[in-house]
């Protein structure tokens, strides 16, 4: 069996002279090693050559279609023009990667990708054509179609197919945090709608010389008004009302209460309940 070294390290405690302290310790041990994992070296194969097939025929219709532009306008444009053609493609394999537990939507890419590897396999044709060159047109163009095939089997092995009960499971789940995703902006532009009428408004009872303020000054108990008694209200409400007048002193406090409840009331009392309310304020 196949081992390997490994390190550790751990704390372990050293006298010198009487003195114990917790010193680090290293340690070398044997350990077996795992057998080595073929099927993911070869899936990562496969994965790169897929890649390589991809960059290869991009390089390659690139310079055969920029060659092909140049004749109608200057090079840098033809050859910048000439990536769009496998870009396209490429683009739509990997937008039908991440839709891969949504066959209903990665039909779409999937389909966009064979009509561009098509248009992209007729120009690198045609620039063969033109030059005289059927087979050099030829042979380029299947590298396109060699790469996109690549990468195709590279994408079925990376790929796990589901079930139909599970592909719907996942579907509703999806479905659902799509929803709750979605409406983020649909949220943030209803704030921003709203900030907008509330501004609008705002500004207009300005212009019109109107108070802006929501908690009108009418609205509020005017403290010089005659206070009437009511022989049915306690002490602790009648606290409550005079403290909302702004009265915080505790003998203004005990007249303005006694007032309120038409009779004589306790300093004691109204104190107590002032301090609760000062520390609620608080």
């Amino acid at each position: 069996m196949k081992t390997r070294t490994v390190e550790r390290k751990r704390l372990v405690p050293h006298t010198v002279d009487g003195e114990t302290e917790l010193v680090l310790d290293t340690e070398y041990i044997e350990v077996p090693l795992p057998p080595r994992d073929w099927d993911s070296l070869v899936r990562t194969g496969v994965t790169v050559i897929a890649c390589a097939l991809v960059t290869v025929s991009l390089i390659w219709t690139t310079a055969s279609v920029g060659d092909l532009l140049s004749l109608a306008t200057i090079s840098a444009v033809a050859y910048a023009a000439g990536v769009a053609f496998d870009l396209t493609w490429i683009m739509c394999m990997g937008v039908e990667w991440l839709l891969r537990y949504d066959p209903a939507r990665a039909a779409v890419p999937r389909r966009a990708g064979h009509v561009a590897l098509a248009i992209s396999m007729g120009a690198v044709f045609a620039h063969g054509h033109l030059f005289g060159q059927m087979s050099v047109g030829t042979a380029g163009a299947a590298v396109s179609l060699l790469a996109k095939g690549g990468f195709m089997i590279a994408m079925r092995v990376h790929a796990r197919p589901l079930d139909p009960l599970t592909a719907q499971w996942v579907a509703k789940r999806r479905a659902a945090v799509d929803g709750q995703l979605a409406m983020i902006p649909v949220r943030r532009e209803l704030l921003r709608g709203e900030a907008l009428v509330e501004a609008e408004r705002q500004a207009r009872i300005a212009e019109s010389g109107g108070s802006t303020d929501p908690d009108r000054s009418a609205d509020r108990p005017d403290p010089s008004a005659p206070v009437r008694s009511n022989r049915s209200l306690t002490t602790k409400d009648a606290v409550r009302t005079v403290w909302d007048r702004g009265i915080r002193e505790g003998d203004e406090a005990v007249r303005e209460i006694a007032k309120l409840i038409g009779r004589p009331v306790s300093p004691d009392t109204v104190e107590r309940y002032l301090r609760d309310l000062r520390a609620e304020a608080s």
